[in-house]
């Protein structure tokens, strides 16, 4: 049976009203105290940002579905992290040559090829496997709720051995010695963590986490001062 990474960005089940809300900047600002900043713009405007993100059904069933496809066994690996970027460190550790990308976003790179030139982020990881031959074959799975198309990396597409898939549909079978869980905190919004840890504790497995620190979201307590501070930040 052959092997995959199986790598799993949590916002495949995050959906919001709005277009697009995140940041392909990773840092401490963007996790949280951005997320602050947002919740205060949308107040000025009479609005609650909360009510702007929904979790998808699928999160419920979504390890039961998964078992149909992918062999996961107590003896698989679990790594939780922010960034998405960490799978390209785990894919090359266990010399994995199929990566399996549950992804809102494909994380090719986004600009073109020349994308592949630039250090790995959280944006171009997978591409960078691909390019530099690390993996021979990425499969991805978009969320139901994705505003990206396969089209969209055409030129990549063409280069490397790149498969859109359905879960429902997919015919292949592949023993998963290591799954990445990542939290995306530049997209995902922090009040919904809790599921977050729910979700990566479902799976029944002890799980590392490598830089996913934890997020307070209380803005009932923010004072005048600190809302000043984050609509500056």
């Amino acid at each position: 049976m052959e092997k995959c990474l199986l790598s799993i960005d949590w916002d495949y089940f995050v959906r919001t009203e709005k277009g697009n809300w995140g940041s392909f900047l990773e840092n401490g600002s963007s996790v949280t105290d951005l997320w602050y900043k947002r919740y205060i713009q949308e107040k000025m405007k009479g609005k609650d940002i909360q009510k702007s993100f929904k979790l998808s059904p699928e999160l419920n069933v979504f390890w039961e579905k998964i078992s149909r496809c992918f062999k996961i066994t107590k003896d698989s690996k679990i790594y939780v992290s922010d960034s998405h970027a960490l799978s390209y460190d785990i894919a090359k550790k266990y010399d994995l040559k199929t990566v399996c990308l549950f992804d809102s976003h494909a994380d090719l790179g986004y600009g073109g090829l020349s994308s592949l030139n630039f250090e790995v982020n959280c944006s171009n990881w997978l591409g960078k496997l691909l390019k530099e031959r690390q993996i021979s074959e990425a499969c991805i799975f978009y969320s139901a709720h994705t505003e990206e198309k396969p089209e969209y990396f055409k030129a990549m597409n063409d280069i490397f051995n790149i498969g859109y898939f359905k879960l429902e549909n997919f015919n292949k079978n592949y023993s998963v010695p290591v799954i990445h869980v990542c939290r995306s905190g530049a997209w995902t919004p922090p009040w919904f963590d809790v599921k977050f840890i729910q979700f990566v504790k479902a799976l029944g497995i002890p799980g590392e986490i490598v830089s996913c620190p934890a997020r307070k979201w209380n803005p009932s307590s923010l004072s005048f001062s600190d809302q000043i501070n984050y609509l500056l930040a």
